[in-house]
């Protein structure tokens, strides 16, 4: 095979349309504006967003507006009450709290909060603690450790 032999599917390029050149080439006189019209003005048309005068979506739902940060770190939340399923002194990683079933997927980051109350030390490792988390494992007797 030579560059020169080389050549495109049939059907995969294409005569750009020229319009105004005329009535012979489909696409003459109103060169496929149609008749009058907004929409058929050079620069007619309406902006983005437009109800043809009809109180606008974005105007009629004021509680949807407003920023939303796209770079926000979605966590999977686990409460220090809902450990009390491990045996004491037992080491949780996010591999152990799979199996009990306390995250759904190893897709977000495992960050412990302080709802509910412990009674057993263990060593709990995670990507992030809660003050309040953090201060009830070690009162039980437990250690924490960041991933």
């Amino acid at each position: 095979m030579q560059q020169h032999n080389l050549r495109p599917p049939a059907g995969a390029k294409h005569k750009r349309k020229r319009v105004g050149r005329g009535d012979g080439s489909g696409h003459g006189s109103y060169s496929g504006r149609g008749c009058k019209g907004q929409k058929s003005r050079a620069g007619g048309g309406v902006r983005l967003g437009f109800e043809g005068g009809q109180l606008a979506l974005i105007k009629r739902l004021p509680r949807k507006r407003g920023f939303v940060n796209i770079f926000k770190t979605e966590y999977s939340i686990v409460n220090v009450g809902d450990l009390k399923v491990f045996s004491p002194n037992a080491e949780i990683t996010t591999k152990e709290l799979l199996e009990v079933g306390l995250i759904k997927s190893f897709k977000y980051p495992v960050k412990i909060l302080g709802d509910g109350d412990i009674d057993r030390p263990l060593v709990v490792k995670a990507n992030k603690f809660s003050a309040a988390a953090e201060k009830k494992i070690v009162a039980a007797g437990g250690k924490v450790e960041g991933i």
